[in-house]
């Protein structure tokens, strides 16, 4: 059994030891505690152990005995108050999901120090990552927080009705900072089963059998789908060429496809479920870059070859022009690959609705867009697919495209029961299309007073294994 005290209130637990994060989640619904990454590194589940900021996900609960643990639920009256309010008047909030975790780090700044300098909060955070706002707008909402305590300062009731020409604070900023906003992870439903995809283990290989016998034997094992239950295997947003899951005798195009989605009953066993799913390959030599795509004896990835799009845009004599310069320069200039880096996981809820339809709760950026390519991928008017969009945690063109809607929707309408499908952060990383690298060779020409008079571009956008958004980015 493991004894110890959360906000204040005795907690005793016989079940099996596990993360806190979990525990304050998944057994007591304090989702205020948010999960960013699971491994330590953003912040979005710091909670205080007897006073100490720490991170919950690397916390066991065989470590707290005899110890407290206050969330962000767990905040007194007067300092939810002092939080959200500095915290919605500094503008420290957009999307909220890293708020959370900031406002109790910044606790354990103030319950200890109630005067901090600029440095010190800068060294209260520095373990909790935000992606939207850059720092400088939380950093003044705590020092303004200290100022409302260390005063003992009334928070100001706002109650005026926005207008164009005033400031105003953003109308959901003191829910999310108090953990209180509803992303589509934190929804909870009675019957909820839970879904993970095994993904391809290479590159580019030939998908020769998939064998869930294993796995069927485990008491926590629903269901296993395949390209064989999809009844449309093939969606896109602009070009349709992104199967819903690789079939057996197909190849895979990069280690981010799906081959099958495991449903379970319980999420502390999916990791192990998909584990016991046997998928058997025959490897293939990999396209890994895009000089290597481009070489005429490359693998086709698709039917239509590896260039998805071609621009040729042209304005006047450039040779002429580029000839009759007096100053000529050619440059090439290379982007990496670039991670969006949300702070909320992708995420979607799936449940059947009305007779043979399908509701989706989405953390995506594109409700109608997902309403399409569920409904294609489902063969079902648009009208029996609806999608809701909760509190989105980031998603910076990251999460335009089909991660885990279609999986939850595909798994909810067939098994008739509410569907949970959850990226891990190391998921996440590897599945959804990153911000393109490019190749870009500039040749650039000016005249004796260095006006430019002629430029040739040719630039090269690797968009990946699929066309995404590839052709109007």
């Amino acid at each position: 059994m493991y004894a110890f005290s959360v906000n204040g209130k005795p907690v005793q637990f016989e079940g099996e030891d596990k993360k806190l994060l979990r525990f304050l989640r998944e057994n007591l619904n304090l989702t205020g505690t948010k999960d960013g990454c699971s491994e330590g590194a953003c912040g979005t589940c710091t909670v205080l152990v007897d006073g100490v900021k720490m991170k919950a996900c690397a916390i066991l609960l065989s470590r707290l005995a005899g110890k407290s643990v206050t969330t962000v639920e767990g905040l007194s009256k007067r300092e939810q108050e002092v939080y959200s309010y500095c915290f919605a008047e500094a503008g420290a909030v957009q999307c909220g999901y890293c708020t959370p975790g900031m406002i109790i780090s910044a606790k354990s700044l103030l319950d200890k120090n109630p005067d901090p300098s600029l440095e010190d909060v800068k060294k209260a955070i520095k373990g909790n990552i935000c992606r939207c706002t850059g720092y400088k707008k939380i950093e003044e909402a705590i020092l303004m927080a200290a100022v409302y305590f260390r005063e003992n300062l009334s928070v100001p009731d706002q109650q005026e009705e926005p207008r164009l020409d005033m400031r105003f604070q953003r109308v959901d900023a003191k829910f999310k900072a108090l953990g209180k906003g509803m992303y589509t992870v934190d929804i909870r439903i009675d019957g909820l089963l839970h879904a993970k995809a095994v993904r391809s283990a290479h590159p580019r290989a030939r998908v020769l059998s998939i064998d869930a016998s294993e796995a069927e034997k485990h008491p926590d094992f629903v269901r296993v789908l395949t390209s064989a239950d999809v009844p449309h295997n093939i969606i896109g947003h602009i070009k349709q060429d992104w199967p819903v899951f690789i079939p057996v005798g197909e190849i895979t195009r990069y280690t981010g496809d799906a081959i099958c989605l495991v449903v379970g009953r319980d999420p502390e066993t999916l990791e192990k479920l998909t584990s016991l799913v046997q998928v058997s390959y025959e490897v293939l030599p990999p396209v890994l870059t895009m000089q290597e795509a481009l070489k005429d004896d490359a693998p086709h990835l698709h039917a239509g070859g590896n260039v998805l799009s071609a621009e040729h845009i042209k304005r006047g004599n450039v040779d002429e022009a580029i000839r009759k310069s007096k100053h000529v320069i050619t440059r090439t200039y290379t982007t990496p690959y670039t991670e969006h880096a949300f702070m909320e996981p992708e995420c979607a809820v799936a449940l059947p609705e009305g007779e043979n339809g399908v509701l989706v709760h989405t953390s995506g950026q594109s409700i109608y867009d997902e309403q399409h390519e569920i409904s294609l991928m489902l063969q079902l008017p648009p009208e029996k697919v609806h999608c809701h969009s909760m509190l989105v945690g980031g998603g910076f063109g990251g999460k335009e495209d089909m991660s885990v809607q279609h999986h939850a929707a595909l798994a909810a309408w067939i098994l008739k029961q509410p569907v949970k499908v959850k990226l891990s952060r190391q998921e996440s990383l590897t599945v959804h299309p990153k911000r393109h690298p490019m190749e870009m060779k500039l040749t650039t020409a000016c005249d004796e007073q260095g006006r430019i008079t002629a430029m040739r571009a040719i630039i090269d956008a690797n968009t990946g294994a699929y066309a995404s958004l590839g052709g109007p980015v």
